[in-house]
């Protein structure tokens, strides 16, 4: 029996949860009927957030095929049948792949690098690896395409200055423009907050926006995040975050938060919850401020975190740990350059044998 949960019940994470179920639901409403069975069968091992980022991406797919595709052209993208995909070649695979560099849809310019082919190949091998498995298909073209090779782009980290000039101009404001700075003097303590927390926790903006009062622990410094893939976990901050937290939570109380946003730690100016989008945009604005910070994205701030606790722990495990990566090895590949550098660090460590000293007279 399911269980009925009202709105008041749900937190942010279920929020987002249904939401994405619902766009979802959407899309596949769009697709060939046989698409659902797809959706319904990884479901059991995969996030609403995934299927949706599939979906969105698989219609990509079909969309080309209705324009691109002389028999694809003669029906409506729900009318195709199963049988499309095993007429396929591994060509027609790759022309798709080609397609994706640059394409325009609706009056718009769609581009894709490495990474955005990669991720698009990777779900149509999902979607035809499912239906060949079930023997629903004889062929799979799409297993023979070899995924795009991802050229590794250097890591962007701050330095130990440019966090406390980037903190110190948070605080300040002083390089905002008159109207940011009327803003600045509502927000500041939230701000300070928010960059203080990314910086010294090196938690995930989305995991930032969807922190509830409740999931703050100061009797052991630590706040309870929702990780990708669902998971709970617990990650401890150190005194300079405690103080920020407090500061902004001094504030904290004294607004009234829009009804279904009550429990939420950090609202925007409209005292609702504070959106991934809206921090984004936060980071940008301060580190455009400064002119000699290099080009800051949230995600920016979470590499400095991780730097700075390999680079005092050595402990590439606690490294992966403490970041959320499921695998270490995400977490080996990101901090290539810094296990390089204690490598040669250990080099001259272990001595082998005592130098003698030359002068010395024998015996």
């Amino acid at each position: 029996m399911g269980t009925v949960m009202n709105a008041k019940d749900q937190n942010y994470h279920d929020q987002q949860n249904i939401s994405n179920v619902q766009k979802m639901r959407e899309v596949i409403g769009t697709l060939p009927p046989f698409c659902k069975q797809f959706f319904r069968g990884i479901s059991e091992y995969t996030s609403a957030r995934t299927r949706l980022a599939y979906a969105y991406d698989i219609r990509v797919f079909f969309e080309y095929l209705h324009d691109n595709n002389s028999y694809c052209g003669q029906m409506d993208i729900q009318k195709f049948p199963l049988t499309i995909l095993e007429q396929l070649t591994r060509e027609d695979i790759e022309e798709y792949i080609e397609y994706l560099s640059y394409y325009e849809k609706d009056g718009k310019v769609y581009t894709n690098d490495e990474r955005g082919k990669k991720r698009k190949l990777a779900a149509l091998r999902s979607f035809y690896n499912y239906y060949f498995q079930a023997e629903l298909i004889e062929k799979n073209p799409a297993v023979l395409v070899p995924l795009p090779k991802l050229h590794e782009k250097e890591i962007i980290r701050l330095d130990a200055d440019e966090v406390a000039i980037l903190l110190d101009q948070v605080e300040d404001g002083t390089g905002l423009t008159k109207a940011q700075q009327r803003f600045h003097k509502v927000t500041k303590t939230r701000d300070v907050a928010i960059l203080t927390l990314l910086l010294g926790t090196g938690i995930r903006v989305s995991e930032c926006v969807g922190l509830d009062i409740g999931d703050v622990d100061f009797k052991n410094n630590g706040i309870k995040i929702r990780r990708k893939g669902g998971y709970e976990a617990v990650v401890y901050f150190g005194e300079e975050v405690e103080n920020a937290l407090q500061d902004y939570l001094d504030d904290r109380h004294h607004i009234i938060p829009q009804s279904g946003h009550e429990d939420a730690l950090f609202l925007s100016l409209q005292n609702r919850r504070i959106s991934v989008r809206a921090v984004e945009n936060m980071v940008k604005k301060y580190s455009s401020t400064v002119t000699s910070l290099k080009k800051i994205t949230p995600h920016k701030l979470r590499s400095t975190y991780g730097t700075s606790l390999y680079r005092e722990t050595g402990d590439i495990y606690l490294v992966a740990d403490v970041l959320g990566h499921k695998d270490v090895n995400t977490t080996r590949k990101h901090y290539a350059a810094l296990e390089d550098e204690r490598r040669r660090y250990a080099a001259d460590k272990v001595k082998l044998r005592e130098k003698h000293n030359s002068d010395e007279s024998e015996d």
